[in-house]
């Protein structure tokens, strides 16, 4: 034989009220007295200009390729616009080689290429000439940086 489960204990709603040490105001009065704004401070009621919308861009994608054709980890990656000096970007590549990197759209030239500073390898590597990418609009341009022994 089971014994009974106790009854919850149900409270009126006017001794939850009286309960509370600030009467409940309506949203947009407590928004206001906290200083903020009602329209842009309850989630769902901005409207669409408002709301953070992803800005378009171009994928330049490559993989970094050993002297044996294989694929290599750790390389760093270096891409600037072709009319300077600095590199703008710097990344490394992944296990299988791999690296992407999202640049403006619009028309430009950029440079993508290796440093091999820091890189340690059993056979010493090193690298061709920067390549040269295009990108027009939109879009994904897919390279390949090969090192020579």
């Amino acid at each position: 034989m089971t014994t009974p489960r106790p009854r919850p204990v149900l409270r009126s709603p006017r001794t939850f009220r009286s309960s509370l040490p600030i009467r409940l105001l309506p949203a947009g009065l407590l928004l206001l007295l906290f200083g903020l704004d009602p329209a842009t401070a309850i989630p769902g009621s901005a409207s669409p200009r408002d709301q953070n919308v992803e800005k378009p861009y171009a994928l330049i994608y490559g993989t970094v390729w050993g002297p044996d054709d294989h694929p290599l980890y750790g390389v760093t990656v270096k891409i600037r616009r072709a009319d300077q000096k600095k590199a703008h970007w710097e990344l490394h590549s992944d296990h299988s080689g791999e690296f992407a990197q999202r640049v403006p759209v619009g028309p430009a030239d950029y440079l993508v290429g290796a440093d091999l500073k820091g890189y340690k390898s059993a056979v010493r590597l090193r690298t061709e000439p920067d390549v040269k990418v295009h990108i027009y609009s939109d879009e994904r341009e897919d390279i390949g940086l090969h090192l020579k022994p």
